[in-house]
């Protein structure tokens, strides 16, 4: 059966791209809520219902294991979903947990006590409604003790990006990372926790120096579902790759080409 990669805009396919250069044959279905995207300025209520209905959408395609590579609704809706709404043979899973088992150098699957980790001090730079859910510290504080997160809301970076203006994208990380500086002049790694950012992860890197690690996701949520493969692989399955769009197959076509420097083309759902 294929796997389908859920994200509100065009962020998600830095996730799509690794997992696909990882995974070569396995069937991939990626679906893009552009109609209704940001969700990061969106409440919570909607945000939920918004995810809820993009994955069902993907189910309908038969993909019975979905991955949320949205940051804000991986926050807001992933764990809720698993607990009150997910069906028993369906499978939802997000981006924050590899992330943080990254940073705090957890082997995937490590469920022991939280411990003292090399990294004490985190940059997390992420939409206003990611970084108002406290989910980022949530997690890690189930894996470390004694670090330090300094979250910086990113606000406007995601329209930006959607709207291939990376000069304004540019100006909005400098004035983020400044901003993040003054509270914590010395992080000693940043995370960039929304699937746009790694497009803009060399700028980060100049904005934070040379000290600083920059952790971004595709990369790092590739390799854990590659684990997860090994453990299911009833979800394995070869097959091309799909690109579904909510919005205008034309204008998102056009941007996701632009996004990724490569020739890409939706369909709609």
């Amino acid at each position: 059966m294929p796997i389908g990669i859920f994200d509100s805009g065009l962020g998600g396919l830095t996730v799509q791209q690794e997992i696909a250069s990882r995974i070569p044959d396995q069937s991939l279905v990626y679906l893009g809520d552009n109609k209704y995207a940001p969700y990061g300025v969106r409440d919570h209520e909607q945000i939920y219902s918004l995810t809820q209905n993009a994955i069902e959408r993907l189910w309908n395609a038969g993909c019975d294991l979905v991955i949320v590579a949205c940051n804000t609704a991986s926050a807001v809706a992933v764990k809720r979903m698993q607990e009150e709404w997910l069906p028993e043979n369906k499978r939802v899973l997000g981006v924050f947990v590899p992330l943080i088992e990254a940073v705090t150098e957890r082997q995937w699957g490590d469920n022991s006590a939280p411990k003292e980790v090399g990294v004490k001090q985190v940059a997390l730079f992420a939409t206003p409604a990611t970084v108002a859910t406290r989910a980022f510290q949530r997690e890690l504080a189930f894996r470390a003790i004694g670090v330090d997160v300094e979250a910086q809301p990113c606000g406007g970076l995601v329209d930006a990006i959607e709207e291939n203006d990376f000069e304004l994208a540019e100006a909005l990380v400098q004035s983020h990372v400044s901003a993040l500086l003054r509270r914590m002049p010395n992080p000693q790694a940043a995370v960039l926790g929304c699937t746009h950012y790694p497009i803009l992860k060399k700028c980060f890197e100049k904005a934070l120096g040379p000290n600083v690690q920059v952790y971004s996701q595709g990369r790092i949520v590739a390799e854990s579902l590659m684990h997860y493969l090994n453990r299911h692989p009833r979800f394995k399955e070869k097959g091309e790759a799909l690109f579904l769009t909510t919005g205008d197959v034309d204008k998102v076509s056009l941007a996701a080409t632009r996004f990724l420097s490569k020739k890409m083309l939706f369909k709609s759902v």
